[in-house]
């Protein structure tokens, strides 16, 4: 019971992350789409605050029902291939959210405050949306990935 419990955690926390990795996509690059700038900076400030609540949170669910369910059922979590190459993609994908993602919707956020009324959009603000969705679909490649290798179990 306590490891389906865990297995369940782990598996709402994997929802929460990549879900919200991909409607933000989605959404963010609609509104951009717009070139509104008022809208623009509304789903700038909505990329920050979801990724507090979406990805962390998410993060910390997988992580907690992952490992607690791998306790439980005794995994070796390095000798276990399939599970060794799943942390690793996280890690890697984590690094670029932090390394990449978050100074990409930091710097766009910060300049969308600017251009909220009405001001024209900078140009720093479109490479930085491309940076942004270009290491972005990487990282959720990569958590998708990790999630094959722990439903095929393949190594």
């Amino acid at each position: 019971m306590l490891y389906a419990f865990l297995k369940t955690l782990h598996l709402i926390g994997v929802v929460m992350l990549v879900g919200n990795a991909v409607v933000t996509l989605i959404w963010k690059l609609a509104a951009d789409r717009t070139r509104h700038s008022s809208l623009i900076a509304f789903a700038q400030r909505l990329v920050i605050l979801t990724d507090w609540w979406f990805t962390v949170g998410g993060v910390i669910l997988l992580m907690l029902g992952g490992y607690g369910a791998a306790a439980v059922a005794h995994l070796d979590l390095v000798r276990i291939a399939w599970l060794l190459w799943g942390q690793v993609l996280l890690v890697v994908s984590g690094a670029l959210w932090a390394g990449v993602l978050v100074p990409a919707q930091i710097q766009q956020v910060r300049q969308a405050r600017a251009f909220a009324e009405g001001r024209p959009i900078p140009e720093g603000y479109w490479q930085a949306g491309r940076r942004w969705t270009i290491w972005g679909i990487l990282a959720t490649a990569l958590l998708v990935v990790a999630i094959a290798l722990m439903v095929f179990k393949p190594l």
